[in-house]
């Protein structure tokens, strides 16, 4: 029986309908699938396979592939998927958000629409948050599919290049998100196409969707090479950096981090470095690695946004409290960080190639994804991945409380309720978990819990080792549980022997977080499946986000505020306040990854030509092709730059130099009496003397090896110092505020100016090598030949 559902509140009221309807379907054909022996059920996959290779519509199929899976999870698991859990398969097997709350079995939701679409033959992708996830699932849901006869496979950082392939060759493979972009960059810097690992883009199930899609997506992805680092530079900007003041030698937005020096700052910069104009081309460099410093200084705080172990910066991760293992801040901003706590100074990381999770995960011709909290993001899943969210209802009623906030004064009465709270729910045994939006907070709770003299148990990023082990066990009686953000994701918390009789788990926020998809995150860890337990805010007015995104909203509201002896709260309108806030803070949130979205939107046209051109070169199959095309375009190019309508005798002579540097020997062109069309016609019927020697070398593999490796370092060359050009125009618009142009148009603008030119380059050298190779096999052809 399907539970009821508030039509009235659901927006996609159709698709619940459809799927209500399939799942009939799929319930129907359970007894006939339950009879069939273990070899007739497998025998099904096969069958399904040859319909859809005969043209039947994947639709049609749908009812009964689900049908299987439901039967081969019962024979090998034992475990029977809910009519709910159906119904989610559905939603993810047409491309949607399955928005399913904690503890509604999404794992094995995610077993259905994999098999159903694995069944095409081109693929599937199943992302999760973390590595402990990819193994679990990939052990646990993959025998259902391996038990059905589809093969599946595990993508893990360090793999070997042939251990990955086999794991993408696979019909279903799991993985961290982030690995599978980093496999896509480093397949479009392999030095052949065997040694790519991955296969055409075709079907993604991303596990907490919102975590990967949203909260990842402020970070690009970023293959980096070590470059040295000019090690007193960095040292002098940080100790300038660290005299600057805000407002007056630098303006700090603290909403969207946005981090500009004043004219005051850039007349101590200069005046520092003895440099004119810090605004010329030449001092670009300069610019940067101050403004690095500032940032260091003003955007990066430790135990917050990253913490010092073992004389390294480990960075962290706000949205998990994890600590991100191998990951660093390019182009110099780590450094930067290091230099300010005077640790020693690592070697640069300078992009190498970079994608964003928007542009990387938007590939995939089918997307689909599975969360708990999907909700207040709908617009920027329908906006930016064309996915809806479709909320799928409870296999059981939900029992969990959520309390109204209490909001306090200060930070101290606030963790004095805490405490207060705490011990009254450890006498009665009942398990508390305490929610905190930083290492710094989390340590600040622990404090307050240890003079009281309460026992707890911290997570944090400092103890990620005992994470899993910690969290399962934070619904046992009588334990306090301390956790960073990670306590929201991944690792189910059941509740322990007489836990449900004392209320179940008691979940305390200490701060509401920069997202409410977060905050429901926390109070989705209590009240699994039906489960008894109840949650609660404590906030003051003190409070990051408080301070950082409504300072004179709440200097406005102290004026009209009561409060108790202990410090709460006693207006009605303070709740108003905390989501008009929050609010605010998630549009600031989403209007950040909307611009740079736009940014790499413009890097992601030069990206798709350099990729694609670069797959070409590699295949070795379009040599005169490439070759021709490349050569013409230089020509043209030369004709437009050095012979204009009105030309003269020394436009003609300029040209002759560029094409004598082209085509590898000296060039004489018709004088300016012959006009500008007999001295294009002339050029172009060298191009085609050229091209008619290269093609005697079409079939030569030493020869199209020779241009291959050519042209893959030229680009590859090319691309690296493109990167870090638009890098440096992305800081240099800060600088051109005063201009009052929109910023993006710059970007657009002089991206698109700063890119052909650099391909410009790349296509001439590339080209002039060839020619010059190509002169050099006829000469010695000649010689032979006497």
């Amino acid at each position: 029986m399907l539970p009821i559902i508030n039509r009235l509140n659901n927006p996609l009221l159709k698709n619940i309908k459809k799927y209500e309807s399939l799942v009939k379907k799929i319930n129907k054909l359970e007894s006939h699938y339950s009879k069939m022996s273990d070899a007739e059920l497998q025998k099904m996959t096969a069958l399904f396979k040859k319909d859809l290779n005969g043209g039947k519509k994947f639709p049609l199929i749908l009812p009964d592939a689900f049908a299987v899976v439901r039967e081969a999870s019962k024979r090998v698991l034992d475990m029977r998927h809910f009519d709910v859990q159906l119904m989610g398969g559905l939603a993810l097997a047409e491309g949607n958000i399955a928005e399913m709350p904690t503890g509604e079995g999404k794992t094995l939701v995610a077993s259905l629409p994999a098999y159903a679409r694995a069944l095409e033959g081109k693929g599937v992708h199943i992302i999760t948050v973390n590595e402990y996830l990819a193994k679990r699932d990939y052990e646990q849901i993959g025998q259902i599919h391996d038990f059905l006869g589809l093969s599946i496979g595990l993508n893990l950082p360090m793999m070997d290049p042939a251990e990955k392939q086999k794991a993408y060759n696979a019909d279903i493979t799991y993985g961290v998100g982030t690995e599978f972009g980093f496999d896509y960059l480093r397949d479009n810097m392999a030095d052949s196409l065997s040694q790519k690992v991955q296969r055409p883009f075709n079907y993604a199930i991303i596990d907490e969707v919102d975590s990967v899609l949203i909260d990842e997506a402020k970070t690009p992805l970023i293959i980096a090479g070590k470059t040295p680092a000019n090690q007193e530079l960095h040292r002098i900007s940080s100790i300038l950096a660290s005299r600057f003041k805000a407002g007056e030698d630098f303006d700090f937005d603290e909403e969207t981090k946005a981090t500009s020096l004043t004219d005051a700052g850039i007349s101590k910069v200069e005046a520092a470095f003895g440099v004119e104009n810090l605004y010329e081309l030449d001092h670009q460099t300069l610019y940067h690695y101050v403004i690095n410093a500032v940032r260091a200084h003003v955007i990066f705080k430790r135990d917050i946004d990253y913490i010092v172990k073992d004389g390294k910066v480990l960075l962290v991760d706000m949205f998990t409290g994890r600590t991100m293992e191998g990951r660093t801040l390019s182009d110099g901003l780590h450094q930067a960080i290091e230099a300010k706590e005077n640790l020693e100074i690592t070697e640069e990381n300078k992009a190498q190639s970079q994608i964003t999770i928007q542009n990387y995960f938007r590939m995939y011709p089918l997307l689909s994804g599975m969360t708990g909290t999907a909700k207040t993001q709908a617009r920027e899943f329908r906006e930016v991945y064309t996915m809806e969210v479709v909320q799928i209802p409870t296999n059981k009623p939900r029992a969990r409380v959520d309390i109204q906030d209490q909001v306090y004064v200060t930070a101290d009465q606030k963790y004095r309720e805490l405490v207060r709270q705490t011990q009254e729910k450890h006498k009665i045994g009942q398990p508390v978990l305490i929610g905190t939006t930083s290492i710094l907070q989390s340590e600040a709770a622990a404090a307050y819990l240890k003079e009281a003299g309460l026992p707890y148990q911290l997570l944090n990023a400092k103890s990620i080792e005992q994470e899993v082990q910690l969290i399962s066990h934070a619904g046992q009686r009588n334990n306090i549980t301390i956790a960073t953000n990670m306590a929201g994701r991944g690792t189910d918390i059941v509740l322990g022997e007489g836990v449900a009789e004392v209320g179940g788990l008691y979940v305390i926020g200490t701060e509401k977080h920069e997202s409410r998809r977060i905050d429901n995150q926390l109070r989705g860890r209590s009240g699994r499946q039906g489960d008894p337990g109840s949650t609660q805010f404590l906030i003051s007015l003190e409070d990051d986000m408080f301070r950082r995104y409504a300072k004179d909203e709440i200097e406005k509201f102290k004026k009209k505020m009561t409060a108790d002896e202990n410090g709460k709260i006693l207006n009605k309108n303070v709740n108003e306040l905390i989501e008009r806030t929050q609010r605010i803070v998630e549009g600031s949130h989403f209007s950040m990854r909307e611009y740079n979205l736009k940014l790499d939107d413009v890097i992601n046209e030069q990206r798709k030509i350099v990729f694609d051109l670069r797959d070409r070169i590699l295949s070795g199959n379009e040599f005169i092709g490439i070759l021709e095309s490349m050569l013409n375009g230089s020509t043209a190019h030369l004709i437009d730059k050095h012979l204009p309508e009105n030309f003269a005798k020394e436009d003609i002579d300029a040209l002759e130099l560029s094409l004598e540097g082209l085509f590898g020997h000296p060039v004489d062109l018709p004088s300016e009496k012959a006009g500008r069309k007999q001295i294009v016609n002339d050029i172009n019927e060298r191009v085609k003397e050229i091209m008619a020697v290269a093609s005697n070398y079409e079939n030569a593999s030493n020869f199209i090896s020779m241009f291959s490796d050519v042209a893959k370092s030229q680009i590859d060359s090319m691309w690296v110092k493109n990167l870090e050009s638009m890098t440096h125009l992305k800081e240099g618009i800060g600088l051109r505020h005063y201009q009052q142009e929109d910023p993006m148009r710059i970007y657009q603008r002089e991206g698109l100016e700063l890119f052909t030119r650099s391909f410009e380059h790349f296509r001439y050298e590339t080209v002039s090598i060839m020619l010059n190779v190509i002169q050099q096999l006829q000469v010695r052809s000649k010689e032979e030949i006497q």
